[in-house]
């Protein structure tokens, strides 16, 4: 329990502080040399085009014995990469776990880059035009004009509505004058940390974390809100929210989303791990040891999110019998490609229980793959066996750092159901 409560303590000080995005000038160059003027070291602020206009964030680079390392700003959120790789003008910034990078060139006479963030998506390659400017003096570009600041502190009952319905979630925004951080929730996880500004009747917020590129803008009148929401290159959904302190009256149980379709109430698996090994339910290391199996994938951020917590329980409570199984829903079909993403994502995580690779990542794929679960409605999905491999309970779903209580709460839940199938 230590342990936990130290990773706790750990990720909500990151989470929680508030750090406010600090206010650096953008330095003057006159035609410098690129000798002179590529020294990445310092704060940029970097811009994705998305379809929805400007998508920014900060981007904090330090020099080291070995080159440079590069965090994402997103508020208080401080996002970590895997490598900063800069060759005469041209710098790639890699989220290897994610399968994701920034390519760049740089412009010496403006002290800027350009060039693309891509990722490994569903069936495609996802990516926008990116751009960076030496210098964070804002997130949001501001009128020159003095605008005045839009009160949108507090708890917001929202729908989204895409192509494929209504969705419903719950905004929480923390202001600050014009700055606003806050993040929405929904019924299976939450948008990460969002940040941006409140001011002239306008919302705009933005996330992004090397795979997943956020940005939110609306209008604000008569106590409601309506705008925008685009993610990535491809995805767009409108939205409306209006004040509401009971608003997470409307998310549903997340431990009551899925059902066991099993007669006796049991579930199986037989997959691979990262050496090709067959691995099932029915091994020796399970027998008699109470199980945590956990549908994940490498790309899911709330899968991210909870595999830290997962690797620290294992390390509590696996000398009192506890085994825990991951279960990889991977984007592509290719194996020997998604077996490398598994392994970095392990290695990110410290995790030391086998992860196995399962399929793609199509829910309705997965439910049939798994045969045991009525449907799959979230990434992360842990499923609790007792000792003698009964289904005990199923959680949809992972609510991160950037929901603060929410996140604590739910970490308390998720170990006392740990508790209640070692002991």
């Amino acid at each position: 329990m230590k342990k936990i409560l130290l990773l706790l303590s750990i990720l909500l000080i990151t989470a929680c502080q508030q750090s406010s995005e600090p206010e650096v000038q953008q330095a003057q160059v006159a035609e410098p040399t690129a000798e002179q003027v590529i020294n990445l070291a310092g704060l940029w602020r970097g811009v994705l085009h998305s379809p929805g206009g400007e998508l920014p964030f900060g981007i904090q680079i330090a020099q080291t014995a070995e080159g440079y390392d590069a965090k994402i700003l997103n508020g208080p959120e401080r996002v970590d990469t895997s490598g900063v790789i800069l060759l005469g003008n041209q710098l790639e910034i890699q989220f290897s776990w994610y399968d994701a990078r920034i390519k760049a060139s740089y412009d010496a006479v403006s002290n800027s880059w350009s060039g693309e963030w891509s990722k490994t998506a569903a069936g495609m390659i996802s990516s926008l035009p990116f751009t960076a400017t030496k210098g964070y003096p804002y997130r949001f570009k501001q009128s020159k004009e003095a605008q005045s600041t839009t009160d949108v502190a507090g708890i917001w009952q929202a729908e989204f509505v895409d192509e494929d319905g209504t969705s419903v979630a719950v905004g929480e925004f923390k202001q600050n004058g014009q700055k606003v951080n806050g993040t929405f929730l929904t019924p299976t996880g939450d948008y990460r940390f969002l940040s941006g500004h409140a001011m002239g009747g306008e919302l705009k917020l933005s996330a992004f974390d090397g795979a997943h590129a956020f940005l939110f803008a609306a209008k604000s009148m008569d106590g409601q809100l309506t705008g925008d929401f685009w993610s990535r290159d491809t995805y767009h959904a409108t939205w409306t929210a209006a004040l509401n302190d009971q608003a997470y009256a409307v998310l549903p149980d997340s431990w009551d989303m899925v059902k066991i379709t099993t007669d006796d109430n049991t579930v199986s698996f037989a997959f691979e791990d990262l050496n090709g090994q067959l691995v099932q339910l029915s091994d020796e290391r399970f027998q008699d040891k109470p199980v945590l199996i956990n549908l994940f994938g490498t790309w899911c951020p709330n899968c991210n999110d909870e595999a830290p917590v997962l690797a620290e329980f294992y390390k509590q409570y696996h000398a009192d019998g506890l085994e825990i199984v991951g279960l990889a829903f991977e984007f592509t079909e290719d194996i020997e490609r998604d077996k490398k993403q598994i392994a970095a994502f392990k290695q990110r995580h410290g995790i030391q229980y086998p992860l196995l690779r399962a399929g793609i990542n199509d829910k309705k794929e997965a439910a049939k793959v798994l045969g045991f679960l009525d449907k799959v409605v979230a990434y992360p999905t842990s499923i609790f066996l007792d000792r003698q491999h009964q289904v005990v309970k199923i959680h949809s779903g992972f609510a991160g750092p950037g929901t603060g209580k929410h996140f604590t709460d739910l970490v308390e839940a998720l170990e006392n159901q740990i508790k209640a199938i070692v002991y």
